[in-house]
C-alpha cells in the first residue's frame, strides 16, 4: 500500500549538500554508445549528466555496465550503495535479449528495490525502453516486463520512471523515435536528455 501523503517525506540531505544518487543498471544507465562508465567518453551521452544539469541538487555515480542481466546487476548493488541517498534501479533488456525468464528479471528487480530499502536508501525504478533492433517476440516480452515493473513500483510504493513511454514513437509503437536513438538499441544524446528530464523529477519526489 502506498503511504499517505502526510506519512511521506522527501530525501534527506544536509541543506548545503546535493542528493547523491547511485544509478545501477546496464548500458542504458552507462550511456552507451557514446559513454563508457569505466573508460569515459561523451558525458552528454548519459541520462545522469542531463538530470544533474536540470536539477543541481542531484549528483550521480554511474554504475552501468554494458550487456548485464538483472542478476549480474544485482550482484553489484552492495558495493555501489555506500554513501548514497538514492538508488535508481534499471535493467531487464539483456535478460530478454539472452532469452531469460521475464518473471525472473522482475523478481531480481524487486530484490534490488528491497535490498536498497534495507540499506536505508530511497529507491526508484526504471522500465525497459523499446528495442528497435529486437526480434519479433521481444516487444511483447518488454511490455510484459514493464507491466510487472509497474506492479512492483505500486506495491513497493516507489517512483516508476517510464523511460519506455518517454522515447517511444507514437507512430511506431514498440520503437524509439529515430531522433531519440543512436543505433536502435540505445538512446541518442537527445534521447538521454529527455530521459534526464524524467530522472530530475526525483529531487522533488516524496517517499
Amino acid at each position: 500500500m502506498r503511504p499517505k501523503r502526510s506519512q511521506r517525506r522527501p530525501i534527506h540531505a544536509e541543506p548545503d549538500e546535493r542528493i547523491l544518487a547511485v544509478a545501477l543498471g546496464d548500458s542504458i544507465t552507462e550511456g552507451s554508445p557514446g559513454y563508457d562508465s569505466r573508460r569515459g567518453g561523451d558525458e552528454m551521452s548519459q541520462f545522469e549528466y542531463w538530470a544533474a544539469q536540470i536539477e543541481p541538487r542531484l549528483a550521480f555515480r554511474n554504475h552501468g555496465i554494458y550487456g548485464q542481466r538483472t542478476d549480474e546487476i544485482m550482484a553489484r548493488l552492495e558495493k555501489c550503495a555506500p554513501g548514497a541517498h538514492l538508488l535508481v534501479v534499471q535493467g531487464g533488456i539483456n535478460d530478454i535479449a539472452q532469452r531469460q525468464s521475464v518473471q525472473d528479471a522482475a523478481d531480481n528487480l524487486r530484490a534490488m528495490v528491497r535490498r536498497g530499502k534495507e540499506l536505508g536508501l530511497r529507491v526508484a525504478i526504471v522500465d525497459v525502453l523499446p528495442w528497435n533492433n529486437g526480434w519479433p517476440d521481444a516487444e511483447p516480452q518488454i511490455r510484459e516486463l514493464n507491466a510487472l515493473i509497474g506492479e512492483l513500483a505500486r506495491e513497493e510504493a516507489i517512483p516508476l520512471l517510464s523511460f519506455h513511454d518517454t522515447l517511444e514513437d507514437p507512430d511506431r509503437p514498440g520503437r524509439m523515435r529515430a531522433e531519440w536513438t543512436a543505433d536502435g538499441d540505445h538512446p541518442s544524446i537527445e534521447g538521454y536528455r529527455k530521459l534526464g528530464e524524467v530522472v530530475a523529477r526525483l529531487a522533488d519526489y516524496s517517499w
